[in-house]
């Protein structure tokens, strides 16, 4: 869940940044020691997990040379930012970054890719050996142009076969040439096909299919959505206005890709499927002990963000459902959890596929200035960091799904039976219609599925994030 991106940190100025003692008012800064001495403010201030860091608490240092002495401790930036993280599995996001202006990229939906979108899974019986099942092909992007499609199998890029060290380095390679190969449930072989795609700039809209099924009586709509991004959230609404014009009984919000974004959108979405709860609680903002302190004294209302019931000046689509249907797998992420967490204590909520990553905590993009925000940046460099900073809870105080949210109907997708998005044949969304159609759960598929590895999105800094909205 990203907090705060770096392109709406107007929020710093008018609500987090000024609401809070800055600790480093009890810091005397640091010459020489610049981006040191930042990383320390930073995390002194906002650090969801302060409490339980030592060297975080407000009387560390007996003096400034004790501080500068600390600080010289560390022989890299990154070696002290690691030093006041939580270790895992406490802290599993928490990040920084050298170069700011990527943040910018990323938090905007602007990513240089081939189009691909990816699930990594160990080869049966190795605990080194992966192959990567396409999960779909981002649209015009340059992949949309080459024979490569949902369900194909790829086993090495540039006729190197992936392993779990060298995976990385070969899928950001500026161009891949994806090594095909088949898998058929037990056994994964290579073969002499191959795509070549090369990098280029995408923009990803997330709002990937929808329709509506006609079942007996039932109109049932469908949405894939594949992002928390707010840039799209007018495309998002659009897309529920075509819904709605087409009176559905019922919604199956498939949200397997989708790795999370902003908590602005996850409260529209939550609005646009229902609509009756208008100015109520979607979701509130724990912090660590001080910044909680301090808004419970001085601005409580800042830490809930309510169900909204516009855009802006544009007003939301409404569907004005009491129970919604919700596809799910270990790649939806913080926001994705988020909506299905914060529509619980509304409506029933029914979740098909698998466990969820399970990530109930969110960041915030801290730069080297005077606030932490964008303005004033401190010239010398571009460090910036992305710390968690808040847990979010639900209207009824429930926030502890940090080992993912299991679903009601277990049904893992199969990599040699990925089906086609949108089809109603596809196996989750076929489930999901059947249960809608029969009102019979199906019984729960414990099919033997290769373990995962990781995923296209998962190697994209932040892509799990969720964050805070503008004001």
């Amino acid at each position: 869940m990203k907090l705060i991106p770096a392109v709406v940190l107007a929020l710093a100025s008018s609500i987090l940044f000024t609401a809070c003692e800055d600790q480093d008012d009890k810091i005397e800064r640091v010459s020489g020691l610049e981006v040191q001495d930042f990383i320390y403010r930073g995390m002194n201030t906002y650090y969801l997990f302060k409490d339980q860091i030592p060297d975080l608490a407000d009387n560390r240092f007996s003096s400034a040379t004790d501080y500068q002495d600390y600080l010289r401790g560390f022989n890299s930036p990154e070696a002290l930012f690691a030093a006041l993280k939580a270790p895992e599995p406490t802290d599993r996001f928490s990040i920084i970054v050298n170069d700011y202006d990527v943040l910018n990229n990323l938090f905007a939906g602007n990513t240089t890719t081939t189009g691909v979108e990816y699930s990594l899974f160990y080869e049966p019986g190795s605990d080194t050996n992966i192959y990567g099942v396409v999960r779909y092909i981002i649209p015009n992007s340059p992949a949309a142009a080459q024979p490569i499609a949902r369900g194909d199998i790829f086993t090495g890029i540039n006729g190197q076969e992936l392993t779990v060290s060298n995976y990385r380095n070969l899928l950001n390679a500026t161009t891949l040439t994806y090594n095909l190969g088949t898998f058929n449930g037990t056994t994964v072989t290579s073969s002499a096909e191959a795509v070549t795609v090369s990098r280029a700039a995408v923009t990803e809209n997330p709002v990937f299919f929808k329709t509506v099924f006609i079942r007996g009586n039932k109109r049932i709509a469908y949405l894939i959505y594949n992002g928390f991004t707010a840039n799209f959230d007018a495309q998002l609404n659009a897309a529920f206005a075509e819904l709605k014009a087409q009176n559905p009984t019922d919604l199956i919000l498939d949200l397997r890709y989708n790795s999370g974004g902003s908590v602005l959108t996850a409260s529209r979405l939550g609005a646009m499927i229902t609509g009756q709860f208008t100015g109520q609680l979607f979701a509130k903002y724990q912090y660590n002990s001080d910044i909680q302190a301090q808004f419970e004294a001085t601005n409580p209302d800042q830490l809930r963000i309510n169900f909204p019931n516009s855009i802006d000046s544009a007003p939301i689509n409404s569907l004005n459902l009491t129970k919604v249907y919700v596809i799910t797998t270990g790649s939806s992420a913080s926001a994705s959890e988020l909506v299905i967490n914060s529509l619980k204590p509304y409506i029933q909520v029914r979740q098909i596929g698998t466990k969820t990553t399970g990530k109930n905590t969110g960041s915030i993009t801290l730069y080297d200035s005077p606030t932490f925000g964008t303005q004033n940046r401190n010239p010398n460099h571009k460090y910036a960091m992305q710390p968690l900073v808040i847990k979010t809870i639900n209207a009824d105080n429930f926030g502890d799904y940090s080992n993912g949210i299991e679903p009601d109907l277990n049904i893992p997708e199969q990599a040699q039976n990925m089906g086609v998005l949108g089809n109603e044949n596809e196996p989750l969304l076929a489930a999901a219609l059947n249960y809608i159609e029969t009102g019979n759960r199906p019984a729960n598929r414990n099919i033997s599925n290769p373990r995962p590895f990781s995923d296209s999105k998962k190697l994209i800094p932040f892509a799990t994030d969720m964050y805070l909205p503008t004001k």
